[in-house]
């Protein structure tokens, strides 16, 4: 089925160096890659869908489990539901209140992607859970990430976990909400009192023996100021790309960065998506000179429209948090994606003059491993993966517009 073209491609032994140099961008570990690349040398492309079908099946079935914790007031629970994308008078919401409200590590499933868990604890130094005990008695290991949310005041409660937390080699994050209070009533100079403020408590954090800590200034209301984009690219960055890939589909679409992000770790998969599409159940297409999986192609576009917060429940999600109408934000809309996607769609895009031949430099051979198969102005690989590219920059590019609407002061 496949050339000796197409099996070696050309660059030979630079398209090799090039796929170990992308281990870290592929969801792919290096032993992995290995295993593709002698797949792929001895077989072709279609030896190499098993794994890469594997890796997507990963994808979908890894689970995320996000721990926060704090005492009561800080906005631990606000902030579970505004990375949930729910406000706090949604009734799958964390429950909000200045007493006490967590006895025991309690899960809050995400609503569009309930693979993502984030956990609310109760705060260390309670009668219930001892400093002592804390972390065997909220079963510490379980969790992928731990966020503590920190009240205005540093107390020894939140040195005593951080303590705990450094002892066991985990990372421990600081997060102090309602930063927005902070300027509410007060004429001051914003950065100096920011630096003042987040010096307080890394002073405090090194007092307690914590060296190198980074303490995020975030408020929930306005998450385009302050660190809440910083914040969200060091989470990220702490995970594998399996675990990245799951957290970044989950965060509310609400600034420009976040979406950026998004749509960078989408480009990763695309090369994946364009290779099975080419071999497993592909049929020809009239009039065209390739034969492609429509199905996963469709599947693809309605993944990456919900991914993006385009989807109907994200849409309503988002305009319920920002007081905008949903219509709205729905009016800032003029993809054709937003409709009906299904392979008679599909089909269309693919005979359209927009999806025509790629360039290798177009794919960006740095990125994919395997780049036998591009080669060709017509091949399966070449024509689907342009597709997919291009209809994830123009959900890419609306969904900046509904953020941008979303955002805008009434």
């Amino acid at each position: 089925m496949f050339s000796e073209r197409q099996r070696t491609g050309l660059g030979g032994a630079k398209s090799r160096a090039k796929m170990h140099q992308s281990s870290e961008v592929l969801f792919f570990n290096p032993q992995e890659l290995k295993r593709l690349e002698s797949s792929y040398s001895s077989g072709g492309l279609e030896a190499t869908v098993p794994l890469i079908q594997e890796k997507l099946n990963n994808l979908k079935s890894a689970k995320l489990h996000i721990a926060v914790t704090g005492e009561s007031g800080t906005g631990k629970s606000s902030f579970i539901n505004a990375m949930r994308k729910l406000d706090d008078t949604d009734e799958r919401a964390a429950k909000v209140g200045n007493t006490e409200t967590t006895m025991k590590p309690t899960p809050y499933e995400h609503p569009d992607f309930p693979e993502v868990s984030f956990w609310d604890l109760p705060g260390i130094g309670t009668t219930t859970f001892p400093a002592e005990d804390y972390l065997t008695e909220v079963n510490f290991q379980k969790y992928d990430c731990y966020i503590l949310v920190l009240g205005d005041r540093f107390n020894e409660n939140d040195a005593n976990l951080a303590k705990e937390v450094n002892r066991l080699g985990k990372t421990l994050y600081f997060v102090r909400s309602k930063i927005d209070l902070v300027f509410q009533n007060k004429v001051v100079e914003k950065e100096k009192e920011l630096d003042k403020i987040r010096n307080y408590y890394v002073d405090k954090l090194r007092n307690a023996g914590i060296s190198e800590a980074t303490v995020f200034l975030i408020s929930i209301f306005q998450k385009t100021e302050f660190d809440f984009d910083d914040l969200i690219e060091t989470l990220a960055n702490s995970f594998d790309d399996i675990k990245k890939d799951l957290f970044l589909k989950s965060l509310p679409s609400m600034t420009i960065k976040i979406l950026e992000q998004k749509r960078n770790q989408l480009k990763k998969q695309i090369w994946m998506l364009a290779t099975l599409s080419g071999t497993i159940g592909a049929v020809p297409i009239p009039g065209l000179s390739f034969a492609c999986d429509l199905g996963i192609l469709v599947t693809a576009i309605i993944d990456f429209r919900s991914y993006l917060g385009l989807n109907d429940d994200s849409l309503q999600r988002l305009a319920n948090m920002t007081g905008k109408r949903v219509e709205v934000l729905k009016a800032a809309v003029t993809t054709p994606l937003m409709g009906e996607i299904n392979e008679d769609f599909v089909k269309r895009i693919l005979l359209g003059s927009t999806y025509l031949a790629i360039s290798a430099i177009e794919i960006g051979l740095d990125i994919i491993p395997v780049v036998g198969s591009i080669f060709g102005a017509a091949s399966s690989f070449a024509m689907t993966y342009k597709l997919l590219r291009n209809a994830l920059e123009d959900l890419t590019e609306n969904a900046k517009r509904v953020v941008k609407v979303a955002l805008v002061s009434d």
